[in-house]
């Protein structure tokens, strides 16, 4: 499930602007993917170029190695709405079920 909410995920960061692994990763734990770690997100990234959802370009960096720099492809940004449509029904089931009191009792499971 991890899987297809990271990806989720990388392609909304990306959607924002132009962005490099680290960075991504500084944002997802900003946004409380604390057990997303850096070399998690590369394989992903792979997976998102190879299905043309992302492109990137290797630019020097300020300070040490070059840097991939990822952008999202129309093709990207059309799986990411899929990926939001996907959430919105996903995410509204759960809470749906979260919130729904057992017959009889007042409790919210």
């Amino acid at each position: 499930m991890l899987k297809g909410l990271l990806e989720g995920s990388l392609l909304a960061l990306i959607a924002k602007g132009e962005t490099y692994g680290y960075e991504m990763t500084e944002k997802l734990q900003e946004h409380n993917f604390a057990v997303v770690s850096e070399g998690s997100i590369y394989p992903v990234l792979m997976r998102l170029q190879k299905n043309n959802f992302v492109t990137s370009v290797l630019r020097k960096s300020p300070n040490g190695p070059k840097r991939k720099y990822y952008s999202i492809t129309d093709e990207g940004l059309e799986e990411l709405e899929r990926f939001k449509e996907h959430w919105e029904r996903l995410s509204s089931g759960v809470f749906s079920l979260l919130e729904e009191r057992d017959e009889g009792n007042d409790e919210v499971i």
